[in-house]
């Protein structure tokens, strides 16, 4: 049979559509995907086999009833772990471009000599192409949904996320002390333009870096701003010994203490890192439902200690996990994340039981999902959105399977993600990226990279 070059064109179209985007036919037409014969880990820690179904952008149901495959696209799930999408609580997606640039320093010395001063060379492909290869590497080891907070331009990153079909919450960082009212400006612009797009999967905050970059008066003025929009904030707190010391040098109070009477914290805040906390500081972040977000690999590397994390959480307070950045980390990766915050614990209490393996998890997924402040996402289950990665278990670090929970969190490696979903859409299956051209966006960010660090 012979076709036209239009009927050709369009086959086609519709075999890419169809292939990045399984819920709806060609044609436009809506159908259901289900995820068949995979091992589920579920909300309570129980892994149990059934079929996953999913409706548009939300799991309807888990359960093993029967369905006709007509109607479905069917995924086969056999030998598969299905896990909720992991959700990064505190990246800085653009700096993937200083990767290995500046390594083995303390942080001040790390960010007034070396990062700072080559951020501030960065341009809007920068930018663009550095999100780009950090959304390569979030997909490929499960990250579903990532908190991002960087320079200017994160409109470049807004359009990554849109384009790679990922869940993003932006916002712009804030230095309050250099060109702070312009900065906080392309802030609410941020926040005007882009809090809701792509179907719902942005969400933009406001983003002042720390309380050594915002003096009381600038913070005031953001907490004002924000509260304006009905936005949140995300914040770097208490990441150093120096930090806090030089707070009380400069205001006689510990660093929650000073932003606690700014209004900050009035609107819902994330906090980044909070390493160093005193018993009052640990009252203030219950009292105002401060969320943290943990970052055990870029803390651990750049000497700054060990958060407070057993603590927190028995007393209630969210804690999320964050890899940072990929110049303090060095990688996106939340399975090595999980497996650091609970081998971290377990040493610095010197007691096994800290942070067992299914708290790791549920501080990538159920945990972070409350950290970055969105409902519906974190947990397989009927209602959710359907954020759902899935481990190939054929691996040698997957042998014996006496406990996957276990497995995935000590033995595991990111490189047994097979497939990720997002929103209901396929960005990731058999190991092949569906929104993003790897291979294109490699050989881009080499040039980019090599043009802006000179080496």
């Amino acid at each position: 049979m012979e076709i036209t070059r239009r009927e050709f064109l369009n086959l086609t179209a519709g075999a890419v559509a169809f292939a990045m985007f399984p819920n709806f036919a060609v044609g436009g037409k809506k159908m259901q995907t289900v995820i068949k014969n995979v091992q589920v880990l579920k909300p309570s820690g129980e892994v149990v086999t059934s079929n996953i179904f999913i409706d548009g952008d939300k799991i309807s149901k888990i359960d093993n009833s029967n369905f006709d495959a007509k109607n479905f696209t069917v995924i086969d799930g056999r030998g598969k772990f299905a896990v909720p999408g992991f959700i990064n609580a505190h990246t800085h997606a653009s700096m993937t471009l200083l990767r290995s640039y500046a390594d083995d320093l303390a942080l001040m010395d790390w960010l007034n000599n070396h990062i700072w001063p080559i951020e501030n060379k960065m341009n809007r492909k920068d930018i663009r192409i550095g999100a780009e290869l950090a959304a390569v590497e979030m997909i490929k080891s499960g990250t579903t949904t990532f908190m991002d907070m960087y320079g200017p331009n994160m409109e470049e990153v807004a359009q990554v996320v849109e384009k790679s079909g990922m869940r993003g919450v932006l916002c712009r960082g804030l230095i309050g002390i250099f060109d702070g009212d312009e900065k906080l400006a392309t802030n609410v612009e941020l926040f005007k333009n882009w809090n809701g797009k792509a179907n719902g999967r942005i969400k933009v905050m406001f983003g002042p870096h720390a309380i050594y970059t915002c003096p009381p008066a600038y913070l005031k003025k953001v907490a004002e701003t924000a509260g304006s929009l009905g936005a949140e904030i995300h914040i770097h707190m208490n990441e150093t010994l120096d930090e806090i010391n030089g707070c009380m040098k400069d205001y006689g109070k510990h660093p929650f203490e000073v932003v606690e009477e700014t209004g900050l914290f009035d609107l819902g805040t994330l906090a980044a890192h909070c390493v160093h906390l005193s018993d009052n500081e640990i009252e203030i972040i219950k009292n105002k439902k401060i969320r943290v977000a943990h970052n055990p690999g870029s803390n651990m590397k750049l000497a700054s200690g060990i958060a407070p994390v057993p603590k927190l959480l028995r007393e209630g307070v969210v804690v999320g996990l964050g890899t940072d950045g990929a110049s303090s980390n060095n990688n996106l990766d939340m399975l090595e994340e999980m497996r650091l915050a609970a081998l971290l614990h377990k040493v610095d209490t010197l007691n096994p039981l800290e942070i067992p393996a299914f708290e790791a998890v549920k501080m990538a997924t159920e945990y972070g999902a409350a950290a970055v402040g969105i409902e519906n996402i974190g947990k397989l289950e009927a209602g959710f959105k359907a954020d759902i990665i899935l481990f190939d278990m054929s691996g040698a670090d997957w042998q014996p399977c006496y406990n996957p929970v276990s497995l995935m969190v000590y033995s595991a490696n990111s490189s047994s993600v097979d497939t990720v979903i997002v929103d209901g859409k396929i960005l990731m299956q058999n190991r092949e990226l569906k929104t993003l051209d790897e291979e294109k966006i490699i050989a881009e960010f080499k040039s980019r990279a090599d043009k802006l660090t000179g080496k």
